[in-house]
């Protein structure tokens, strides 16, 4: 089989074909740059990281019903790689597919994908609606508040983290790095800079 490389500029026109919603949109880009940073930090692949953050939610506008199997399904016809296919679906496991994350990259996803969402809706109700002032701390006290962004699966982060064998704060703490990079692209400047 003779998969290349997806390029940003494909796994973005695909991400886009697939998905209309700004929100959606802004949470690939917000996962992108997470991935993309820590990529960074870890001496890792950026571009590969980022292209599979940017495209781990393909199928969920469309077909929310089949995640990530849709997913795998829409990849494999565009001739992904298999590295690919499977880091992106992996990020489902154990929510709507029984492929466990392995790698330091499946891994990464899989912890920051949920935590992204918690980042988003700890910076809107920030006086700056920002990421740029935020610190871990303010998303840690909110973390433990159940109701607050209470469709965020807590469970999954920690399970994440634990996996990684990186404490909560500083997955926190990365995600928001990463977050403050695309900041402009998803809506997160706020009044800060």
């Amino acid at each position: 089989m003779s998969s290349k490389v997806p390029t940003r500029e494909e796994a973005y026109n695909l991400l886009t074909e697939y998905n209309k919603s700004d929100s959606l949109i802004k949470h690939a880009l917000a996962v992108e740059g997470v991935m993309r940073y820590i990529a960074r930090k870890l001496g890792e692949d950026e571009e590969k990281w980022g292209v599979i953050g940017l495209i781990h939610d393909l199928d969920y506008e469309k077909f929310p019903e089949q995640h990530c199997r849709k997913t795998e399904e829409i990849l494999k016809e565009n001739d992904w790689p298999e590295e690919y296919i499977r880091a992106v679906i992996s990020h489902g496991w154990g929510i709507c597919i029984d492929v466990e994350p392995k790698t330091k990259l499946e891994k990464t996803l899989y912890a920051i994908d949920e935590l992204t969402g918690l980042v988003v809706t700890n910076a809107l109700v920030r006086p700056s609606k920002s990421v740029l002032d935020m610190k871990a701390k303010s998303v840690k006290k909110k973390f433990k508040d159940k109701r607050f962004a209470a469709g965020v699966d807590r469970s999954v982060i920690e399970k994440g983290a634990k996996m990684l064998g990186v404490e909560l704060t500083d997955l926190i703490t990365d995600t928001i790095m990463g977050m403050r990079e695309v900041a402009d692209q998803i809506g997160l400047k706020g009044t800060v800079g």
